[in-house]
């Protein structure tokens, strides 16, 4: 399940019906993203992500597509927040499933790799100073390098 939307992400709630999903599987592993507090922008206030939903929901379609491929998983779900999400609030849930513990982890790291580099999505920092448009940062793109991912990928 791909789900962009401005709904709350219950992260507790999401992983708990994922397991429910996935029983018998042999490994689940899920990753919540948090809206950080501090930036070096100053204390953030909130995040603003926009998106073209079908062309954001695709790309993210096409990078389980390329995880499926490559690991042996059970399922995927992945939730991703747009419009104004408070810091300290949840942006972004992954969950992989499969029968071994290498392959969703693996899964997992690579399918956040894409959402913080490749998937389209604008995303502007609001902070005590001033809003300011963000990029994914230098570490990201290596991180995702690992993977043969690049940025026109």
């Amino acid at each position: 399940m791909i789900e962009v939307s401005d709904a709350p992400i219950d992260a507790s709630a999401a992983l708990a019906g994922f397991e429910n999903e996935m029983a018998g599987a042999g490994a689940i592993v899920s990753f919540s993203g948090v809206v950080r507090e501090t930036s070096t922008s100053g204390t953030v206030k909130a995040l603003h992500l926009q998106a073209y939903e079908p062309m954001t929901r695709n790309g993210i379609l096409d990078a389980v597509t390329r995880a499926e491929t490559r690991w042996p998983l059970a399922g995927v779900r992945i939730q991703h927040r747009i419009g104004e999400i408070a810091a300290g609030q949840t942006i972004v849930f992954v969950a992989t499933a499969s029968a071994h513990r290498r392959a969703a982890f693996e899964a997992a790291d690579f399918l956040m790799d894409y959402l913080k580099t490749q998937a389209v999505f604008w995303k502007k920092e609001v902070t005590e100073n001033g809003a300011v448009w963000i990029e994914p940062r230098t570490e990201d793109y290596a991180d995702s390098a690992r993977w043969g991912q690049t940025e026109d990928a």
